[in-house]
C-alpha cells in the first residue's frame, strides 16, 4: 500500500467538501515577490479565476485566487524545460498573519483540492481570518504540468481485475513482469528525466519558490499523512523560513521500505480488528460475534473473489483486488465502516457488494464516467523516487510472511516463500533520497500529532518523528487517520493557537 497510501485527513470536516469543487471570481493580480536570503529571483506569476482547475463551482469562495508557478525541470538547466505547478491562494479575511501552506499527503493527491476544501470549511475560523490558504500541487500531481500518467483508463480497469495472488514462481514472474511493463510504460510516457525531477525532494525546494512568490520570509505549514514526509523535508532544507508547522499522521524519515510496509499493515490489522468488534455489537454483523473467527470469516467472503467476481449492479462485479482496495479505504475512517459492512453482506447473501466496489473506485480514483485521476500514477512515481526499494526477492518473500503474521486479514493463501518484488524495484530512475533521522528542528517551528489506532501512519511513526525533530507531540486517542481539524476540541485549539498566537503545546493528550 506504500508508504501513506492515500491522501491525508481522509476524514477532516473539509476534505468531505472537495465534492464541491469549489472555484473563484477574484479579478486577476500580479504578484510581487518578496525575496528571502540567498534568493536571486522568482517566477513571476498572474492570479486568477481557480474554474480553469476547479470547475463551475467557484461562487463557494469568491475571493479565492490561482496560478500557474514555473519550475525548472532540471537543476542543471535552469532554462530549460518548465513544469507548471498549479498553485491556489485564499486570501485571510481579516488581519494577516502569513500563508498557511497545506498538503494532504498521498503522495499524488491534489492540494489545491484539498486547500479549496478546508478554505470553504474554516470560513469566519481565526485560521482563515489570519492566514491565506495556500497549497500547490507538486510536480506530476493533479493540476500540475505535464501530470504524470502511465496507464490509460482501460489499462487501469485491467489491472485492478488481475487479483495477483499467486505467489509460486511463476505466479511471482507473472507478477513481476506486469511491474516491469508497467514502470516502462511510465518511462515511456513521462520521460526519464521529468520522472527523476518528481517526489518530495524537489518539492520541497518548489514550495520555497512559491513562497518567494508570495513575498514571505517565512512559511506555515499544515501537513497531513505523506504531508510530513514534504513539511520535513522543507524544514530540513530551510529550517530558517518555518514561523509554525504541524505534522498530522507522520512518516518517520529514519525508516527504511521494509519497516514502514510492516509497521503500516501492522497498523491496518489494529484497525481491522477495531472496526470487526464494533460490527460484531450488531446483528447479522457479516464477520461474526466471535473474535476468533473474524479474519477466518472475512477470507470466507472475499477469498472466492480471486476465480469469479462478487456480484454488483455494476457490469463489472466486485473482483478479490478491489474488495481487498476497498477494505483497506474503509479503515481510514469509521464514517466509511458502514459501507464496508454493507459491501461484506453483499458478499455474504450474494445479493450486492457493490459498495466495497465504491470503495475501490474512490481510493483509486475513478468517476462514475470511468474516468481516473492521476492520483494512483502520482503516488508510485513519487514514492519510487523519494526511498530506495529493495531489489533481492528475499527480502519480499521475509515482508510477505512478516506481514502474513502481523496483518492475517490482508494476506492470500499459504506462504510459499515466494513473493514478487514492488514495482518500484523496477523503477527506471534511482531514488534521489535515503531514509534519514529529521534534523533537530528550531525551537518552536514544529508540533507533531499521532493518532493512538491510525492504520495508515501507525502512532509509533509520530512519537519516533516528534523526538527526532525535539518538538512537542500532541496524542489523538482515536481510531481513524488524522486528527486536525476533525472536530476534536483539544486538538483543534491547540493547532489554532499555536498557528495564531505561537504558542507552542507542551506534549498532550487529546
Amino acid at each position: 500500500m506504500g508508504r501513506a497510501s492515500r491522501t491525508g485527513s481522509a476524514v477532516s470536516i473539509w476534505s468531505i467538501c472537495l465534492s464541491l469543487a469549489i472555484g473563484v471570481t477574484a479579478p486577476p493580480a500580479v504578484a510581487t515577490p518578496s525575496l528571502g536570503p540567498g534568493q536571486t529571483s522568482a517566477p513571476q506569476v498572474t492570479w486568477g479565476s481557480c474554474q480553469r482547475f476547479l470547475g463551475d463551482g467557484a461562487h463557494d469562495i469568491p475571493t479565492a485566487q490561482c496560478a500557474t508557478v514555473p519550475v525548472p525541470i532540471s537543476d542543471a538547466d535552469p532554462t530549460g524545460p518548465q513544469a507548471q505547478l498549479a498553485v491556489i491562494k485564499i486570501p485571510a479575511s481579516g488581519q494577516r498573519i502569513g500563508a498557511l501552506f497545506v498538503n494532504p499527503g498521498g503522495p499524488g493527491a491534489s492540494a489545491v483540492d484539498a486547500a479549496a476544501g478546508m478554505g470553504y470549511a474554516l470560513t469566519g475560523s481565526p485560521i482563515a481570518e489570519h492566514f491565506d490558504i495556500v497549497a500547490f500541487d507538486p510536480r506530476g500531481v493533479g493540476y500540475s504540468t505535464p501530470a504524470v500518467r502511465c496507464r490509460t483508463d482501460a489499462e487501469f480497469d485491467a489491472w485492478r481485475r488481475n487479483p495477483m495472488v499467486d505467489y509460486s514462481p511463476a505466479g511471482v514472474a507473472a507478477i513481476e513482469q506486469i511491474n516491469r511493463d508497467y514502470a516502462k510504460e511510465c518511462a515511456d510516457k513521462m520521460g526519464t528525466a521529468f520522472l527523476a525531477s518528481v517526489g518530495t525532494d524537489s518539492a520541497a525546494r518548489d514550495m520555497d519558490t512559491v513562497r518567494q512568490v508570495l513575498g514571505d520570509d517565512k512559511i506555515n505549514y499544515l501537513g497531513f499523512s505523506y504531508g510530513t514526509e514534504l513539511g520535513t523535508t522543507y524544514l530540513e532544507k530551510f529550517p530558517d523560513r518555518v514561523r509554525a508547522m504541524v505534522l498530522d499522521g507522520a512518516i518517520d524519515p529514519a525508516q527504511n521500505t521494509v519497516d514502514s510496509v510492516i509497521q503500516q499493515m501492522t497498523g491496518f490489522q489494529v484497525v481491522f480488528n477495531d472496526y470487526a468488534a464494533d460490527c460484531a455489537k450488531s446483528a447479522g454483523c457479516p464477520l461474526g460475534t466471535d473474535p476468533a473467527h473474524w479474519v477466518d470469516r472475512f477470507h470466507q467472503l472475499v477469498d472466492p473473489l480471486v476465480t469469479k467476481p462478487g456480484p454488483t449492479s455494476d457490469p463489472r462485479g466486485l473482483g478479490y483486488s478491489d474488495a481487498l482496495t476497498g477494505t483497506f479505504n474503509a479503515l481510514y475512517t469509521p464514517q466509511y465502516w458502514k459501507f464496508l459492512t454493507s459491501g461484506l453482506l453483499g458478499l455474504a447473501r450474494q445479493t450486492d457488494a457493490g459498495d466495497l466496489l465504491m470503495l475501490a473506485d474512490e481510493y483509486d480514483g475513478r468517476n462514475p464516467y470511468g474516468h481516473y485521476s492521476n492520483g494512483q500514477d502520482a503516488f508510485n512515481a513519487v514514492r519510487c523516487v523519494d526511498s530506495p526499494s529493495p531489489t533481492d526477492p528475499a527480502v519480499w518473500a521475509d515482508i510477505d510472511k512478516r506481514t502474513r503474521e502481523l496483518a492475517p486479514f490482508q494476506a492470500y493463501g499459504q506462504f510459499t516463500g515466494f513473493a514478487p518484488r514492488d514495482m518500484c524495484a523496477f523503477w527506471p530512475v534511482p531514488a534521489t533520497s535515503t531514509p534519514h533521522p529529521a534534523a533537530p528542528a528550531p525551537p518552536g517551528s514544529v508540533v507533531v500529532v499521532s493518532t493512538t489506532h491510525d492504520p495508515a501512519t501507525p502512532y509509533e511513526a509520530g512519537v519516533n518523528l516528534a523526538r527526532e525533530l525535539g518538538a512537542p507531540l500532541i496524542t489523538f486517542d482515536g481510531t481513524q487517520h488524522t486528527a486536525v481539524f476533525n472536530g476534536d476540541k483539544c486538538v483543534d485549539s491547540a493547532i489554532v493557537n499555536y498557528f495564531v498566537d505561537q504558542t507552542v503545546p507542551g506534549n498532550l493528550q487529546c
